[in-house]
């Protein structure tokens, strides 16, 4: 096989300044290797800062999605994955939704490290470090 055929972008709603350089690093790599484009959030059934409903939530999702994949050019689906706990299941829940939408590529936003990282991981590090796929962590 060469290149990859589905991309997956992690995406937090209430961080987005922060995910632009990945996103912009996915819709170049799906471009260029002609994949799919899947946006992935995890969310709580509980009202939150984002929405008030995991509806709301979805729809907001999507309104991404459609703004970024028409500014690139490229067909973006949203995915949004509802979790009784985000904060802890979010690896988990990434990992089901990649097998499920059948990605091969994971591109995910990584914060600069700080003295936390040296204590605890990163979502970022700890999902590369457990998962099969291949992951790409844009700073």
């Amino acid at each position: 096989m060469n290149g990859f055929s589905a991309i997956m972008v992690p995406v937090d709603l209430s961080h987005l300044a922060g995910l632009r350089r990945a996103l912009e690093v996915a819709a170049d790599l799906a471009r260029h290797y002609k994949a799919a484009l899947h946006i992935v959030a995890v969310t709580s059934a509980a009202p939150g800062t984002v929405a008030p409903t995991p509806e709301a939530f979805d729809d907001r999702l999507h309104a991404l999605a459609d703004e970024f994949g028409a500014s690139h050019g490229l067909n973006v689906e949203a995915h949004t994955v509802i979790s009784h706990d985000p904060a802890v299941d979010l690896e988990d829940k990434l990992g089901e939704s990649a097998k499920e939408l059948g990605v091969d590529l994971v591109v995910m936003a990584s914060h600069k490290p700080g003295l936390l990282e040296y204590i605890f991981a990163s979502h970022a590090g700890h999902f590369a470090a457990h998962t099969d796929l291949s992951v790409f962590i844009v700073r």
